[in-house]
């Protein structure tokens, strides 16, 4: 069957997912019967592998998505492949009987094209990565590193540990001032601290052997609780110059395209932190798969800008006089800074929310990708397909493309050892990230038929919550000023718990599109 020509592949998974072929078709308005597979992962794949040779395949299935993947390739199709889940998302359910409506929405927004490119932003890394952390630590993981990156260490502490025989990467030590940039152009700043300079040092051990406190270890760092200032390890450096206790210059500034923060706090105390800089923490664990990560950010990268803004319509400030500073106050990544009257965004940081354009009161900041107006074309051809396939009271669940996919699909999986999972008018419609879920967006989804929208929030997007709420407070102030009453947004945690005890505002969904409110 082609939606938009676009051959689908059904499959109820075992016969676990209710789908009624017949409903669907004619939801689709697909003209022809549709079949529906059982096992199309399985003992059916040659059916799959039979429609290779069309243009554009759209599977309803995204668990096994890399093994079709690996079917077509192997066949060296050329067809482009597409993938939606309607079982975690709708058949997966106590009210799964029900959902046809809401798997027809979901495989119609499955077909629609992709939004219009954008400009990108590019990334250049050749693994140069500065270790920066205790002494015991940073040193062992530089060594593990220096097989696959470019190490360098900055010691903030002597813990233990000792330097490496042969001198296979740089070592420092000093206090951490500032870390600046972004993946392939970071800036670390440190004022050197200790009286010897490792730099500096050529690790003859010369003032270890005359140390009368036993004041200096390995790591060639002296101890200054138990140093009692004999100055005989000065005298032993002599014309080295590596220990020396009244330097006058001790800042220090070097260049890395990644940075490995195993302090216990974070150096960078920002929400999102920037790519290419991790900080795990203490815990081994956290370690091993952040340095795993790092081996992954070497060579060129790209991604989407994000945004766009308008100098002449930004409301930032007049004359030197300050006025709106929203787009700043709500960066998760410092991208957004103050520039004169205006401001400036460092699209290298920008990670792509789109809280800044949420909050902008003027305009002058805007999502870029996807545009706000094919987020719309996304919502209209979502409940349209919805309606037409018999479809009520839609509640639009805005969610992000990771955590929040997680979390709905968790629910819909749970479904089958007792639990709920999602009702039937819940429809899940996944945005990079629910910053970008504004007023215009949410007061949109209503217009187009939805009877509420709500926005789940994960760890990584609570940040963003009270400026979503404040969007949400605007827009509820809007529709009951129109006498559109009820309830129609809101912010989730717990999507199962709050969508089955979601009650239906009417009024939006009905009457908006006769222009009268109704009595509720």
């Amino acid at each position: 069957m082609a939606i938009e020509h676009k051959t689908l592949k059904l499959c109820n998974c075992n016969k676990t997912i209710p789908l009624d072929a017949a409903a669907l078709a004619a939801a689709l308005k697909s003209g022809t019967p549709l079949t529906v597979h059982t096992e199309l992962c399985r003992k059916e794949a040659g059916k799959f592998q039979a429609a290779l040779g069309d243009a554009e395949l759209l599977v309803a299935c995204t668990q096994e998505a890399p093994l079709f993947g690996e079917l077509a390739e192997a066949a060296q199709s050329k067809a482009e492949l597409r993938f939606v889940n309607i079982r975690e998302a709708a058949g997966w359910s106590a009210e799964g009987r029900q959902a046809t409506p809401k798997i027809a929405a979901l495989i119609a927004h499955a077909a629609l094209p992709e939004p219009d490119p954008v400009p990108s932003v590019e990334y250049k890394s050749a693994g140069e990565v500065l270790v920066i952390g205790p002494s015991s630590v940073a040193l062992e993981w530089a060594a593990r590193l220096s097989g696959t990156l470019q190490p360098s260490v900055l010691i903030t502490s002597g813990e233990g540990g000792e330097l490496p025989a042969q001198r296979s990467f740089p070592v420092w030590s000093g206090k951490p001032v500032k870390v600046s940039g972004w993946l392939g152009a970071f800036e670390v700043e440190w004022t050197q601290e200790n009286p010897i300079d490792l730099d500096l040092c050529t690790r003859c051990n010369a003032c270890l052997a005359v140390c009368p406190e036993n004041a200096i270890d390995f790591t060639y760092q002296i101890d200054l609780d138990k140093c009692k200032a004999h100055r005989q390890c000065v005298a032993a450096c002599a014309e080295i110059g590596a220990v020396d206790f009244s330097r006058q210059s001790r800042a220090r500034k070097e260049s890395f395209d990644l940075v490995f923060d195993l302090s216990a706090t974070p150096l960078l105390a920002l929400p999102d932190l920037p790519q290419g800089y991790l900080a795990p923490g203490a815990e081994a664990l956290k370690q091993a798969l952040a340095a795993a990560k790092l081996a992954e950010l070497v060579g060129e990268f790209e991604k989407p800008k994000f945004f766009q803004y308008k100098a002449k319509i930004c409301a930032h400030a007049r004359s030197g006089i300050e006025g709106c500073t929203r787009c700043i106050d709500v960066c998760s990544t410092g991208a957004i800074s103050a520039d004169g009257d205006h401001v400036k965004v460092e699209p290298h940081l920008c990670a792509g929310c789109g809280g800044c354009a949420t909050v902008c009161p003027s305009g002058a900041m805007t999502y870029a990708y996807p545009k706000v107006s094919d987020t719309g074309m996304r919502l209209k051809s979502l409940l349209s397909a919805y309606r037409d396939a018999g479809g009520a009271d839609a509640c639009i669940v805005f969610h992000d493309h990771e955590a929040g996919k997680n979390l709905l699909h968790s629910v819909g999986r749970h479904a089958l050892r007792g639990a709920r999972g999602l009702p039937a008018r819940a429809i899940p419609f996944e945005v990079f990230h629910v910053a970008s879920v504004g007023l215009d967006v949410l007061l949109g989804a209503i217009c187009y038929g939805a009877s509420q929208a709500v926005v789940v929030s994960t760890k990584e997007s609570r940040h963003y919550a009270d400026a979503l709420r404040e969007q949400m407070r605007l827009g509820e102030t809007i529709l009951n000023a129109l006498g559109y009453h009820g309830k129609h947004f809101e912010i989730i945690e717990d999507p199962e718990q709050a969508l089955w005890a979601l009650k239906v505002s009417l009024a939006a969904n009905r009457s908006l599109a006769s222009g009268r409110p109704e009595q509720v």
